[in-house]
């Protein structure tokens, strides 16, 4: 490759608009500084592209909203606003298509939660939280879980532990009291996670039933306990 191409491929350049898959073949002859400053350009291109399309995507939900107020349809259901937005897609292809508007009803749904008051969200039968905050807290119930998961196989490793050294039990270290601490600090959390919403408009009335058995056994074990730590403070 002439040291003009390398030099253009260096400072980030690829010709996008006219985009050609490469062979293996077609690289047979380039030099190593030439491939590596081919990759970088591609890789950068790549990262830009992706920066763009995220923005791109949020520009054409505010558009989509935009067009939901000119239509007085918010939810945009009317077949006026969709023959507007059929539009707007019509010269992609339909895996492009279906791909975009999946990204644009999340950036729809969250803008319309920071335009839309709680009581104008409820009239139109729409969730109070917004896709953004949905992920976010399906995240953070993730990784209470996993904390829970770690704390109860820390426990157990180090009860196990105990019980290897002999029928006399060696008095409990300082790792399972923490092990203890760890535990009640994870189902605190997973407990945090508990959403009013879902329990009172997902759930059907026999979920909140079994989950009420739950919590009730839950309550159960966390009064025994409190007795033990009540009398352990008091000295009894």
């Amino acid at each position: 490759m002439p040291s003009r191409e390398v030099a253009r491929l260096a400072k980030g350049t690829v010709d996008v608009d006219t985009p050609t898959a490469l062979e293996l073949d077609d690289l047979a002859h380039e030099p190593e500084p030439a491939l590596i400053a081919r990759g970088a350009a591609y890789a950068t291109e790549y990262a830009r592209i992706r920066e763009n399309a995220g923005i791109l995507a949020k520009n054409l939900a505010t558009v989509v909203v935009a067009l939901r107020v000119r239509h007085d349809d918010m939810r945009g259901a009317s077949g006026a606003y969709r023959k507007d937005v059929g539009e707007i897609y019509a010269r992609i292809s339909e895996d492009n298509r279906e791909r975009l508007q999946t990204a644009v009803r999340w950036h729809v749904g969250n803008i319309l939660r920071r335009h839309l008051t709680p009581r104008e969200l409820e009239k139109l039968d729409l969730k109070p939280t917004s896709p953004l905050e949905r992920q976010q807290d399906s995240r953070a119930i993730n990784a209470a879980i996993v904390a829970a998961g770690k704390a109860e196989q820390q426990a157990v490793t180090s009860k196990k532990g105990r019980k290897s050294a002999g029928n006399d039990l060696p008095a409990p270290t300082v790792r399972e009291t923490a092990d203890h601490l760890r535990m009640v600090h994870a189902a605190t959390n997973i407990m945090n996670q508990l959403s009013p919403d879902v329990i009172n408009h997902a759930m059907t009335d026999g979920q909140r039933a079994k989950l009420d058995e739950e919590l009730e056994a839950i309550q159960k074990a966390i009064a025994k306990l409190r007795r033990i730590t009540r009398k352990a403070m008091s000295g009894g």
